[in-house]
């Protein structure tokens, strides 16, 4: 009786084992997404705008990098999760903005996530290379939207996209709406390779330099 209680034991502990291990951790390296945008017919020319426009992740320890760059100009969001401060980037034609951010600038930037809650599907496809299962996410506003994930990786910073803090394991397919417009994000290469610390150095000059606050004022004032 012991040596079936015993054998029994290992195998959940071997179990356990293979489960932790068969789960990648990304502590550095990038993810690419390729942008997608779905416009009615009378805005045919601004999907045409971000045919081919990418967000990559570029990750190391607590450190992130989000770039977006299009025909129409480039946003870089620059964070340490640690400190909880960093900065975003926008050059849009002759404008240069360095918008300094604190954890609770973050927080606010996307309050609408917070209460964020995942129901998963019994729906799956394979993205990146990675087992994915869809899960529909329900903001307290009572909006929604589609999101596939992986539990083959996950990252070592979650602080890096507020919007899937509590998802359980790595967005690699979600949508997201612009006003009218909807975008849809897919992971189309996720590496390993090491992420040079320049990239999360934080300009000192050429920007014109903004609070979080004054960003907001600059907005609602246009």
């Amino acid at each position: 009786m012991k040596m079936i209680k015993w054998v029994l034991s290992f195998s959940l502990l071997l179990s356990l084992q293979n489960n932790t291990y068969s789960q990648k951790v990304l502590s550095e390296g990038t993810i690419v997404y390729d942008i997608t945008v779905q416009t009615g017919s009378k805005e045919p020319q601004l999907a045409d705008m971000f045919d081919g426009v990418t967000t990559t992740i570029y990750l190391k320890g607590g450190q992130s990098r989000s770039e977006m760059i299009s025909p129409l100009g480039s946003t870089i969001s620059i964070q340490d999760a640690r400190t909880g401060s960093g900065v975003i980037l926008k050059e849009y034609g002759n404008q240069k903005l360095l918008i300094q951010m604190s954890r609770a600038d973050w927080a606010d930037m996307n309050k609408k996530y917070a209460g964020i809650t995942f129901t998963k599907a019994d729906e799956f496809k394979t993205i990146a290379g990675h087992k994915c299962q869809k899960a529909v996410a329900k903001l307290k506003d009572g909006s929604s939207f589609i999101v596939y994930f992986t539990t083959e990786l996950m990252t070592e910073n979650k602080d890096y996209d507020f919007q899937f803090k509590t998802l359980p394991g790595l967005a690699l397919e979600y949508e997201s709406s612009v006003g009218n417009l909807k975008v849809k994000y897919s992971a189309s290469k996720i590496s390993f390779d090491p992420v040079p610390v320049q990239k999360f150095a934080i300009p000192l000059s050429g920007y014109r330099q903004l609070t979080y606050e004054e960003s907001k004022n600059l907005k609602s004032s246009n």
